[in-house]
């Protein structure tokens, strides 16, 4: 799929990697819509990069249908918005439940299913879902969010195979750890046991690979890592063992307490 000249919608422009995404499709040509919460943070983007926006709440079922709408004729979704969530589930009321699940699972899957029949029938067009390692492999205190990385994982497998043959591709690109930006910048924590970080970058390159070329699945990640996830994907007991003896506890406390009020 070419981004260039393509209509690209993105979610989660305004943190994390949305911002370097964005620039790096308008730098490719792409004709971009940008969609977020807060009209205060996309204007600047939208003005930056020649943009269109679109004010939604995709923790909002009827906000999600409204995009869908109004981003009608998307050649090429990026679904990127995703909540932190992490903590432990006790700690989680049922409506911060709702919304992680809405924002990280239903909205993307909504997106995803709303938008792709118009890709269909034009021939052509691309839907890329950003996860995360953590859609692989568990680890404490990120229960909800290790559920919905997995689901995601598991719908743009799945939804891959649906539109084989249709000019339509899809894609999950699933960073491990990401310096400068995300938990780790926003919380100042290190990574657990001295793992190595990818840069922004990097995971935009993999978005770009993934589109373009149409790879099934990218996992952007330091070697070591990328195994150590393999690994504990298939023996979860070893792995949850080897994680508690890296002092992984004290750096998802330290993210926690961080992420806090972005439930």
């Amino acid at each position: 799929m070419h981004i260039a000249g393509a209509t690209v919608l993105l979610t989660g422009v305004t943190g994390g990697i949305g911002g370097a995404i964005a620039a790096e499709m308008a730098a490719r040509g792409a004709r971009l819509i940008l969609t977020g919460r807060r009209r205060e943070a996309l204007e600047p983007l939208a003005d930056r990069y020649g943009a269109r926006t679109i004010l939604a709440d995709l923790a909002d079922a009827d906000d999600v249908l409204r995009l869908t709408e109004e981003a009608a004729g998307t050649d090429i979704l990026v679904a990127n918005a995703a909540l932190p969530s992490s903590g432990d589930l006790l700690d989680y009321t049922p409506a911060q439940i709702d919304r992680a699940l809405a924002v990280n699972l239903r909205a993307p899957a909504v997106l995803a299913r709303m938008l792709a029949p118009g890709m269909v029938d034009r021939g052509r067009g691309h839907v890329c879902f950003v996860g995360s390692l953590s859609g692989m492999a568990a680890t404490r205190s990120s229960s909800l969010y290790n559920a919905t990385k997995f689901g995601l994982r598991g719908l743009s497998l799945a939804f891959r195979q649906d539109l084989h043959g249709t000019g339509v591709g899809v894609s999950i690109v699933q960073p491990g750890f990401v310096r400068e930006l995300g938990m780790f910048a926003d919380t100042g924590s290190a990574t657990p046991g001295g793992v190595r970080t990818v840069s922004p970058r990097q995971v935009v390159k993999g978005v770009t690979r993934a589109i373009e070329r149409d790879v099934a699945e990218i996992n952007v990640a330091p070697l070591e890592l990328r195994l150590l996830t393999r690994i504990a994907s298939q023996f979860p007991g070893f792995a949850e063992r080897v994680q508690r003896r890296a002092g992984a506890e004290k750096t998802m406390d330290a993210i926690v307490a961080a992420q806090r009020t972005a439930r």
